[in-house]
């Protein structure tokens, strides 16, 4: 199989394990990414390893990036203008971490992932947004 083929087989198979998946659960499973890619940023600059470090902290800022696209302003309120504050205040943050390589700077964007994690996971079920057919709701909706 080309690696364009697989690239595809991968592409279909992911979309399809996201099929059913609420937007709030979305959410959660990037947060919970973005944990696991600053943690293995974390054991690349400790270990010294400049490729691993670079290419886990390239995907935080693009899971940061996801999450910063899907807040909705208007509903959103003041929470979704503070979340948005706070990923563009981890962004050149983690940047810096890259440069510097420095993981103190890392410990303090996982720290507040995981507030935002867990209020975000705190939400009872009855106030998250509901499962839309395909292609009608957005994970901004959420917020």
């Amino acid at each position: 199989m080309s690696n364009s083929s697989l690239q595809q087989y991968r592409n279909v198979q992911a979309q399809s394990a996201l099929e059913g998946v609420s937007p709030h659960k979305l959410i959660s499973m990037l947060l919970e990414g973005l944990l696991g890619n600053l943690a293995a940023a974390k054991g690349g600059v400790e270990r010294n390893e400049s490729s691993l470090k670079g290419e886990k902290l390239g995907r935080a800022i693009a899971i940061i990036d996801n999450l910063r696209a899907s807040l909705d302003l208007d509903q959103g309120g003041e929470v979704a203008v503070n979340l948005r504050d706070l990923y563009d205040y981890m962004e050149p943050r983690l940047l810096k971490a890259n440069m510097d390589n420095d993981v103190a700077i890392i410990d303090e964007v996982v720290a507040l992932v995981r507030g935002i994690k867990e209020a975000w996971d705190a939400i009872p079920p009855d106030q998250q947004a509901p499962l839309e057919p395909a292609g009608t709701a957005s994970p901004g909706e959420a917020f």
